[in-house]
């Protein structure tokens, strides 16, 4: 199986038939062109060209960000998430595409991940989700054109968690994605949860 999680062709939100409605401390937003809708914090900010279907982000911590991703009508033909494999499967891709995406030229840079869960669930839809939770770091050399081992020494960039929801509706994938830095991780894990909690996809008109 190719790595089905690479390859999205993402659109532009602006072009949605898309209603917002407001509930306490969270918002939610509603693509009935695409067929999703979740929740989210209500003084997150929608950041447009980010390369996502939609994209907020915290505008005040601006590594806390929500974005979904659809794979293209044109190329796949999912049936259910567990066309994906197992939910330790599905896993193993997510952190292979974050890792992708997050690749540098840089010299001197090494990224170090861990899969820290991945689970199933079925939501109130009737549909089956899954979920990942993956933690990456960043490390770089402070002088890496330094001639001497002792002379580049690592020091950590950043400290993410991501926690992905993955559900299949209309034949396509789609993930919703949660980026926190670790150390904020615990205060805001509530919210995020509700958040998590909140992704259904729905069925679109042919």
């Amino acid at each position: 199986m190719a790595l089905i999680l690479s390859g999205f062709i993402f659109s532009q939100a602006g072009s949605h038939n898309i209603a917002v409605a407001q509930s306490i401390g969270f918002r939610e937003y509603i693509d009935t062109f695409d067929g999703y809708s979740f929740k989210y914090p209500q003084n997150w900010i929608q950041v447009r060209g980010a390369g996502a279907d939609i994209f907020f982000r915290d505008p005040f911590v601006l590594d806390e960000n929500i974005s979904v991703n659809i794979s293209s009508p044109s190329s796949s033909r999912y049936k259910t998430v567990e066309d994906l494999g197992s939910p330790e499967e599905a896993g193993k891709n997510v952190m292979r595409q974050y890792l992708t995406e997050f690749m540098s030229t840089r010299l001197g840079v090494r990224r170090e991940s861990s899969i820290l869960s991945t689970t199933s669930k079925v939501a109130d839809d009737g549909k089956l989700y899954y979920e990942v939770e993956v933690n990456i770091k960043s490390y770089a050399n402070n002088n890496e054109l330094a001639v001497m081992p002792q002379d580049r020494v690592a020091r950590l960039e950043w400290d993410r968690r991501y926690l992905s929801v993955l559900g299949v509706e209309n034949n396509r994938l789609y993930e919703l994605r949660l980026q926190t830095p670790e150390k904020s991780f615990a205060e805001e894990e509530k919210d995020l949860r509700e958040v998590m909690n909140s992704f259904r996809v729905n069925k679109v008109a042919a």
